[in-house]
């Protein structure tokens, strides 16, 4: 550690247009200066209950397991795999960019065994391909997938792909992380059986927590292991003493008192907004963005019938260096947007529209910005037409 003394931390006020996290509606971040409280105490009790009902209600399911985890989204997904799978199951596992491939992960550290349905990144999950892995490994009983991918905004049919699962007597482990108050995500009407999400997307809340559900079918499972949950920590029948105790709550662990007060006011917000409503806000900005775009002759990589409103992936044009121009958005503009993963990056942008990030005037800034950036670098883009193209979405409504 040098000489110089640290000081106390003042980052700067970005836009965050991103993969997430999203901009935090100010109403959340007040939530999370208020008075910490025990784990235990009753009215931080009383606060867990009602964000299980809230949760619910985002997750459209009656599922008595509903709760957040302690850890971000990925830690989500380990709840999930190491609480469903054991040693030497067979997973099928859809992959279709980044995160399928950290479900492969998931499944190998669990002893269990992977069989992959690939799709090209940037493509929905085909069902035809998931349906000849079943038909071809009889013996699966559990098949994961992404419903919406954040590393290229495709949307998969989660309702077709759990259906083919059933048919096939499979459970199924779905990735909402990105989906959850954007697009619908109707977990009883769908069935789907294991689901988790995260609270930095489009439900606007800070990173650091993870929704999760259960129905009847994937606790049956859990219930039915011959062997230990392989982590203490993520054992939701340990967990489960804790969030569903009654009056007596059982000491897990020390829970994350002011993150779940931003959370629940994050639920309160959604549950005051709608979910319709909520979905139909993205879907607006989403037109918005996606007409700028195109007048600036960028092109959304991903089929409109398999794109999702909130995770927008657009190609880079030719000769424009991909990191040039998110410093000069970051440095000029106090704007972020994100670069591509894996065999993307270099190749187009991923730029959110999450819950209180997509609003029009975020949509407006971000055409701007980009047009007088890409113009400065030489790029062909038209001037001055972005934000009309936008704003002749808007006034449509």
């Amino acid at each position: 550690m040098t000489n110089s003394r640290i000081e106390s931390f003042h980052p700067p006020q970005r836009t965050l247009m991103g993969p997430g996290p999203s901009d935090v509606n100010p109403r959340i971040l007040e939530a999370l200066s208020r008075p910490t409280i025990g784990h235990l105490d009753p009215e931080f009790i009383s606060m867990m209950d009602e964000v299980k009902d809230l949760l619910r209600y985002a997750f459209q399911t009656n599922n008595e397991v509903t709760m957040p985890i302690s850890a971000p989204g990925s830690a989500g997904m380990e709840t999930c795999f190491t609480n469903l799978v054991e040693p030497g199951d067979k997973v099928i596992i859809c992959r279709n960019g980044v995160f399928g491939s950290r479900m492969l992960e998931n499944v190998e550290r669990c002893g269990g065994e992977a069989i992959m349905v690939d799709d090209p990144w940037g493509r929905a999950v085909d069902l035809e391909k998931v349906e000849a892995a079943l038909k071809t490994n009889p013996d699966v009983r559990i098949l994961a997938f992404v419903h919406a991918e954040t590393s290229t905004g495709a949307i998969s049919d989660a309702q077709a792909i759990t259906k083919l699962a059933h048919d096939n007597d499979c459970i199924t482990i779905v990735d909402t992380v990105t989906s959850l108050g954007g697009v619908p995500v109707k977990v009883d009407e769908w069935e789907l059986d294991a689901v988790y999400s995260g609270t930095q997307k489009c439900l606007s809340c800070i990173p650091g927590l993870s929704p999760v559900t259960f129905n009847d079918r994937a606790m049956e499972k859990i219930k039915n292991r011959k062997t230990k949950c392989q982590s203490w920590f993520l054992d939701v029948s340990l967990m489960l003493g804790y969030w569903d105790g009654g009056g007596k709550r059982a000491y897990h662990h020390t829970a994350p008192i002011n993150p779940l007060y931003g959370l629940h006011e994050a639920l309160v917000l959604l549950h005051d907004e709608g979910l319709e409503n909520a979905w139909a806000r993205h879907r607006l900005h989403h037109n918005a963005l996606k007409a700028g775009f195109e007048a600036l002759g960028l092109e959304l990589v991903v089929p409109e019938a398999e794109r999702l409103p909130q995770l927008n992936a657009v190609s880079i044009p030719d000769g424009v260096e991909d990191a040039v121009v998110r410093k000069q958005l970051l440095d000029a503009y106090n704007l972020e947007i994100g670069a591509g993963l894996g065999e993307s990056a270099g190749k187009l942008w991923r730029i959110g529209l999450m819950g209180y990030s997509a609003k029009r005037d975020n949509v407006l800034y971000c055409l701007s910005a980009l047009e007088a950036i890409l113009g400065d670098l030489g790029s062909s883009t038209p001037r001055g037409k972005a934000v009309e193209a936008a704003s002749g979405v808007y006034k449509k409504q």
